[in-house]
């Protein structure tokens, strides 16, 4: 099961902490990386953020019978992209035995 979250607030913060930055700043240094990254995927371009992951849109194929989860009804889906991320290995190596790490420290 994962742990807590950490949010775009937690993030200020720690770097504000870190580095003595203003708080206003960072908030606005991150929701503009956060727009190029949009900007970036809905001109059907890859974002590959080395150490990192790559985001990029997939088309996901329509379909006529589709289900909604909720009320069961039968409807159709049109085709349409979908945000996909990547882990690099760089990530994923980091990630890998953390889980059972947690379980030995315990």
């Amino acid at each position: 099961m994962a742990g807590p979250k950490l949010t775009k607030a937690a993030i200020i913060e720690s770097l504000h902490e870190k580095h003595g930055l203003n708080r206003a700043d960072i908030h606005t240094i991150i929701d503009e990386f956060f727009e190029e990254v949009k900007n970036g995927l809905r001109n059907d371009q890859v974002i590959e953020l080395r150490g990192f992951g790559t985001f990029e849109v997939r088309t996901r194929k329509g379909r006529e019978r589709a289900r909604n989860p909720k009320t069961g009804a039968i409807v159709a889906v049109e085709t349409h992209g979908v945000a996909i991320f990547r882990p690099g290995k760089e990530l994923k190596d980091y990630v890998w035995d953390l889980r059972d790490n947690k379980t030995e420290k315990e």
